[in-house]
């Protein structure tokens, strides 16, 4: 099913966002991911391209489009529900995306939890056992609602050529690598930031 190649208009996406509208959670993520899975039938199966992700206030925004740039999906995720737009398809809709993607995919998304997780923090109303790196204080690994998420590089802008620190006023770590896994279904989601 993702690997429909009509399009659907895309989603419009700003550049980047200021430290105001991520303090508002309104804060876009665009990069490349690449999905293992096991689908209904119990076939492995491989999905890979882009994505660009909207968060405004409490709606999200999952935009996933195949190397060309045709939209494969597009997730909408309120508080009045989910709804899943696929190319030549009926939309499909449910109280919740966790049901939607179960029953139009074969796998649950973790929608909610991106959320935080790409911040990265936990989500916070459920339990979740955090590492931090030991040197550098980061964030490593997130466990929470049966997902491992594991954070594999940041591009730091506070450090300079050298490697040192540039001061407590200069910008944010920005999360590059992260891999999602799940045992039960099986799932490996691996996203690259790009901006």
């Amino acid at each position: 099913m993702l690997s429909a190649c009509a399009s659907l208009t895309p989603a419009t996406h700003q550049v980047s966002a200021s430290p105001e509208q991520i303090l508002q959670g309104n804060v876009d993520y665009h990069g490349r991911f690449a999905v293992h899975y096991v689908d209904n039938n119990g076939e492995d199966r491989n999905v890979y391209g882009n994505f660009d992700l909207q968060q405004q206030a409490d709606a999200t925004t999952l935009q996933l489009l195949n190397p060309l740039g045709q939209t494969m999906a597009r997730i909408s995720v309120s508080p009045a529900g989910a709804t899943l737009e696929v190319p030549d398809r009926a939309v499909q809709t449910a109280p919740a995306v966790e049901t939607l993607m179960q029953r139009a995919i074969g796998f649950p998304l973790p929608m909610d939890g991106l959320r935080y997780w790409l911040k990265p923090e936990a989500a916070p109303n459920t339990p979740a056992q955090i590492t931090h790196d030991p040197v550098s204080g980061r964030v490593k690994q997130i466990r929470q609602d049966n997902w491992t998420i594991d954070y594999l590089a940041y591009d730091d802008p506070t450090a300079d050529k050298a490697g040192k620190l540039a001061g407590p006023d200069s910008a944010p770590l920005a999360l590059k690598r992260v891999n999602l896994t799940r045992a039960q279904p099986p799932l490996d989601v691996k996203l690259v930031i790009d901006r």
